[in-house]
């Protein structure tokens, strides 16, 4: 088999998610570690035995019950305090060999690697060079160019774009696609995402102050079309989605991911096609800190994903704990929560994103994720985070 392999002694309880409407919905809470190894956990079936497994910092944890962990690289902790080498976490078939390869993306402004899945031998697994200096908090995945592969989304030296890899020159470095022009990306610049804004068929890629429409015809050294809106102060993961079922893609993200808000921004257009957007809170920006009224500081990790399976998109996220440590940032110490925003749509058209709480002792790090990892055709949360390693297996 693969890897180091260690039994684990794995916490469980359970967590409710309820909402006066609906049945509740149960999950299984596995506390895998108390380690803080990264802030992004991800998943895919290491192992090719049809059971989806779990990758969180240097370990990857064998489904269905994740009682077994094996090393891909050399452990390391950290201080809570402080921050990891490892933000995010996706996975691939980087080499086409048929087994599922991981992609570690660092601290921003330092080298992203793949690490090559050894199949059946054992020993850590190989670590190749992919990509230079990603900046960004929130680098995105995702298939941007159209060649049915997922893309790096992140800045580098001033410039927005994404990396791209190919199999068939697997051990080469990644290439980086400039879209923007040179401007004040930095390591630590705040949210990107990507969707078709325009309903043009191609991908284009939203950042807090703008979205870039990508052109018919790329081509190198030329920019595509900045149209400019502030979407955020300081986004997170940003979504891209046909919120109210109009047609035309709207975009959610948090207002500011080291304080406090959730947006989302209707598309509307004017009887000449050109596009602007509405802004509509979901939590505001500026919470009255004297009412009940629900707020979470540090949204700082966003998936779409279909939690009911009603057909359409909710928005999952939470707290990101101890963002800047137990002092900064807003109420640092208040609950860390795991939360999913319910999409509701009305017969006359109107919107509103219902809450429901999963967890309130885990919390989000820079990443938080989603798939069935149980077969039971319902999504399952998993984070990697500052309290350590968590899934919530949908009951």
């Amino acid at each position: 088999m693969l890897r180091m392999m260690l039994l684990l002694v794995v916490a469980i309880t359970w967590s409710v998610a309820v909402h006066a409407d609906t049945p509740e919905t149960r999950y299984q809470k596995l506390h895998l570690t108390d380690k803080f190894h990264c802030e992004g956990a991800y998943h895919g079936d290491f192992n090719r035995d049809g059971h989806v497994d779990v990758v969180s910092g240097p370990y990857w944890y064998a489904g269905p019950d994740f009682q077994q962990r094996h090393e891909v690289r050399p452990p390391q902790e950290f201080d809570p305090k402080g921050y990891s080498d490892n933000f995010l976490t996706y996975t691939g078939d980087f080499n086409a060999d048929g087994w599922v390869d991981i992609l570690y993306v660092p601290w921003p402004g330092q080298d992203a690697s793949w690490y090559e899945n050894p199949g059946e031998q054992e020993g850590h697994w190989k670590a190749h060079f992919a990509l230079s200096n990603v900046g960004n908090e929130s680098p995105v995945w995702g298939d941007v160019n159209g060649d049915g592969r997922p893309d790096l989304v992140y800045n580098i030296d001033g410039f927005l774009g994404y990396g791209t890899w190919d199999p068939a020159r697997a051990h080469e470095p990644w290439t980086f696609h400039p879209v923007s022009t040179q401007g004040d990306y930095q390591k630590y610049t705040h949210g990107v995402g990507i969707g078709d804004i325009n309903g043009d068929g191609r991908v284009d890629i939203v950042e807090s102050a703008c979205w870039w429409e990508q052109p018919a015809s790329t081509q190198p050294g030329r920019p595509w079309v900045r149209h400019d809106y502030k979407f955020a102060e300081a986004a997170a993961q940003m979504l891209v989605y046909d919120v109210d079922g109009d047609g035309h893609s709207d975009v959610v993200t948090a207002w500011h991911c080291h304080l406090y808000g959730l947006v989302w921004h209707r598309q509307v257009r004017d009887g000449d096609g050109r596009i602007a957007f509405q802004q509509h809170v979901i939590l505001p920006p500026e919470p009255d800190m004297n009412s009940d009224a629900l707020r979470i500081s540090q949204l700082h990790a966003f998936e779409l994903v279909d939690m009911n399976g009603d057909g359409l998109l909710d928005v999952l996220t939470g707290k990101r704990f101890w963002a800047h440590g137990p002092e900064g940032d807003k109420e640092p110490n208040a609950p860390a929560v795991v939360y999913w925003f319910e999409l509701q749509r009305s017969a006359e058209g109107n919107v509103q994103f219902v809450p429901h709480c999963i967890d309130d002792d885990s919390g989000v790090g820079t990443q938080v994720a989603a798939t069935d990892l149980n077969q039971d055709h319902k999504p399952d949360v998993l984070v990697g985070n500052k309290k350590g390693t968590f899934v919530f297996l949908s009951q």
